[in-house]
Parts: structure tokens; sequence; C-alpha cells
């Protein structure tokens, strides 16, 4: 059984920003000890990708521009910091459209070896009328995934 990573798929999302922290430790767990590259990837929405952009001073962002907001994005300089400081090495992809297709197409395009996903923490009945985005990956992914449980606050 070959126990290698070379590639480890970080998905975040625009409501993950209580979370990084948790995401980041991890990814730092397989990535740092394997030397695997992590590929931060970032998928909007497209109603998302404009109301970041709209809060980034740039509303005439298209979809081209992705790279850019994503450069100005807090969630995506604090990881890009973490791995820096860490020794890790990173790619950023950002995509626009359907969130868990994309993520799922990045782990296969890339041949990743391991998903990283989170979730809001929204209850079994909610994910049943609503779908999951975390759901789809776990079901549909090419490879193994980690689910990061949001911390629980009512406590």
């Amino acid at each position: 059984m070959d126990l290698s990573f070379d590639t480890i798929v970080l998905a975040i999302g625009p409501r993950d920003d209580d979370r990084l922290d948790d995401l980041a430790r991890a990814v730092l767990q397989v990535a740092k000890p394997t030397g695997a590259t992590v590929v931060l990837t970032h998928v909007f929405t497209g109603e998302q990708f404009s109301e970041i952009a709209e809060e980034l001073d740039y509303p005439k962002a298209t979809e081209e521009d992705v790279d850019v907001i994503l450069d100005r994005h807090e969630s995506v300089q604090y990881f890009e910091d973490v791995f820096d400081e860490h020794g890790v090495g990173y790619d950023v992809r950002g995509l626009v459209g359907d969130v868990s297709e994309k993520i799922i197409r990045t782990a296969e395009e890339r041949e990743a070896d391991r998903v990283v996903v989170s979730s809001r923490g929204r209850s079994p009945v909610g994910k049943a009328v609503f779908g999951s985005v975390s759901q789809s990956v776990l079901l549909d992914s090419p490879c193994p995934v980690t689910y990061v449980k949001p911390v629980d606050t009512t406590e």
C-alpha cells in the first residue's frame, strides 16, 4: 500500500473564515511530513464572486479576474503565510461555478491524494433540503477526503 502524498486539495470557501486554523492544522499534519504540495482551491458561485469582488473594491471583475480577487482575499493570504512559515509548497487555484463539481474536477486534474473540506455545519434536514458541497465531495471525490468538522459554538 502506497502511503505517499504528492498533492492535497484544500477546498476553502467564503464562509470558512471561522475555521481557518482548523483547516490549516489538518493540512499541515499531512503535507509537512510528506512534502506534499497543497492546491489551495477557492471556488465561488457566480453570486459569491460578485459580492467578494465588490467588497474588495473591484466591482467590474469578471471570472477571468478570479486570481486577482484571490490575491486580495484574506483567507488565501492567511494560508499562504501559514504554508510559507512551515515550508509547505502550494498553488492557488481560483474558480467560479458549481462548488462541489469544481473541487472534484480539481482533485481529478491534479491527481490529488487527499481533499480537505469543511462545512457550514447545517443540520441533517438542511443538508437534505438544500444539498451539501461537503457531502457531494465526500461521495464523489476520486481520492480520500478529510472532513474538518465545524467548531460547536453553542456550548
